[in-house]
Formats: C-alpha cells, sequence, structure tokens
C-alpha cells in the first residue's frame, strides 16, 4: 500500500513537472510568434486570471488596435514564465518568495478565500482548526463536526496553484493536505464540483463566489469585502502582475490603467479589495 502510495505521489509530481513545462513551452511559443509593440501576453494565477480579461476586455475597448492576450497556468507558471521572459505580465495571487523577490511586481488588489460548500449542506460556520482537520484527514464524515452523517468529499486546488498555497500558509501550518484529497487545476472546477455535490468542501477566491456555492463563516465572522479589510476575516492573499523589468510602453500603460481609478472600480465592482483609490 505504501509503495502504491509512493508511486501515486511520484506520478503526479512527474504529472505537474510536467504541465508547467507543457505551460511554459506553449507560452513560449505564443509569445515568440507575431509579438509586436502593440500586443501584450498576461499569464499566471488562474484566481487573477479572470479579473484580468475584465481589465483587458474593457482596455481593448478604448484601443482598438491593442491586442491583450490572458492566459492561466497557476502563479507557478506565471513567476516562471516571466522570469524567462516568455510573457510581458506574469500573474501571482501569492507573495513572491526567494529569487522570485528579484522580479518588478505591484500588488493591483487583494482577495479573501472562501472556504465553499454545497448549499444543501445545513453547515454554515467553522473554525479554522476544524477546516485544516478536514484537509489533513482527521474529521471524514459531516456528523462529526455537526452535520448529517455522510462522508466528506474534500477538493484542493494543484502544487503550483497561489491559491493552495495561501491556503496551507494560513490553515494548514505544519500540517499537510491529505494525499487523497481530489485535486483541481482552478477555482472554476472546484465550484462547479462542489455546487454538483452535497458532500464536498473546497476553498476558491472569494470574488469568485456565487449563488451555486455556500461560503462557511469563520468562526462567526462572515466572509465579506469588509470583514477582509477590518481584519477581522484573516484569510486574505494579494493579487501580483509581474514584470522581468521596470514595465515601459504598452505594458507599463495597462498596468497604470489597472492602477487608475478607472481599472481599480472594475476591480472593486467585481469583488475583489482594492487599497490603492477608492472608487
Amino acid at each position: 500500500m505504501r509503495k502504491s502510495n509512493a508511486k501515486s505521489r511520484l506520478f503526479f509530481r512527474f504529472s505537474l513537472i510536467f504541465c508547467l513545462s507543457l505551460s511554459l513551452f506553449s507560452l513560449t511559443l505564443l509569445t515568440g510568434c507575431g509579438r509586436n509593440a502593440n500586443s501584450v501576453v498576461i499569464a499566471g494565477s488562474t484566481s487573477v486570471q479572470p479579473f484580468a480579461e475584465v481589465l483587458a476586455q474593457d482596455y481593448m475597448a478604448s484601443y482598438p488596435g491593442v491586442s491583450i492576450d490572458v492566459q492561466g497556468g497557476g502563479s507557478a507558471a506565471g513567476i516562471m514564465a516571466t522570469q524567462s521572459g516568455t510573457t510581458d505580465i506574469g500573474m501571482s495571487s501569492r507573495n513572491l518568495q526567494g529569487s522570485e523577490t528579484s522580479l518588478w511586481s505591484i500588488e493591483i488588489a487583494r482577495d479573501g478565500i472562501a472556504i465553499i460548500i454545497n448549499p444543501k449542506n445545513p453547515i454554515t460556520d467553522l473554525t479554522l482548526q476544524q477546516i485544516a482537520d478536514i484537509y489533513d484527514g482527521k474529521t471524514t464524515n459531516w456528523d462529526q463536526i455537526g452535520g448529517k452523517k455522510g462522508e466528506i468529499d474534500v477538493f484542493t486546488r494543484e502544487d503550483g496553484s497561489g491559491t493552495r498555497s495561501s491556503f496551507e500558509s494560513l490553515v494548514m501550518g505544519k500540517n499537510q493536505i491529505m494525499a487523497r484529497a481530489m485535486v483541481e487545476n482552478s477555482n472554476g472546477a472546484i465550484r462547479q464540483l462542489v455546487a454538483d455535490d452535497p458532500g464536498a468542501v473546497g476553498y476558491i477566491s472569494l470574488g469568485l463566489v456565487d449563488s451555486t456555492v455556500k461560503a462557511l463563516d469563520l468562526g462567526g465572522i462572515v466572509p465579506s469585502r469588509e470583514n477582509v479589510v477590518n481584519g477581522t476575516y484573516n484569510l486574505s492573499r494579494p493579487f501580483l502582475f509581474l514584470s522581468l523589468k521596470p514595465p515601459e510602453g504598452l505594458v507599463k500603460d495597462f498596468i497604470d490603467f489597472t492602477m487608475s481609478a478607472e481599472g481599480q472600480k472594475i476591480l472593486y465592482d467585481q469583488g475583489l479589495i482594492i487599497t490603492v483609490t477608492n472608487p
């Protein structure tokens, strides 16, 4: 059994490395062919991606001759693509670490992490310890924490995800997410799976919570933008734009737009927490 688990973990790590390499190879092909002064490639965090897409659409509406291509891949892939120069702007939903800090970066907004369950699940409030116990495998049934009897289906993000990195830091501490947790590669995938499964639990960007899922209160604290700002809801992380060097030209202009009152209002209206301007 242990050998089987070891083989499974080895296969997963190999698959992850292969997928990241493939993502970077695809980015290299894309950015190496046809890049011009009127185009910008943005890649990285799937948490930041939908918000960057909204910004890009608004920007391109004002400048019809400009092309902005926004891709996912995860925070780790975005950081690696920025370091290698294969993307103009990288996206990360976690703080930079070690050698990554040599990159130019700017926080465009902050976001909370919501712990989500299916709306049919009667539970409304858990503590951080109860959530950690679910994710490290100590708690396996909803009736152990005040819910109806039923196995807990645990969903998590992949290694390299900024959302996972922040969740591990803020919730798990020194404990690890159990190996049998089901791994998904985007916030949208986890939201859909939790919406379809009455026994599921997952975590996603607070800005992406909708009526198909239920966000849990944490120790009596509602997961809201206001509570992230006032510090009572402490599951939050930065949304970063990255560049290999201080941005210039069109890249700088798009980032300046993002940080302007207009760009910040777009992010605010999409549910993010902004700190630069007051829309």
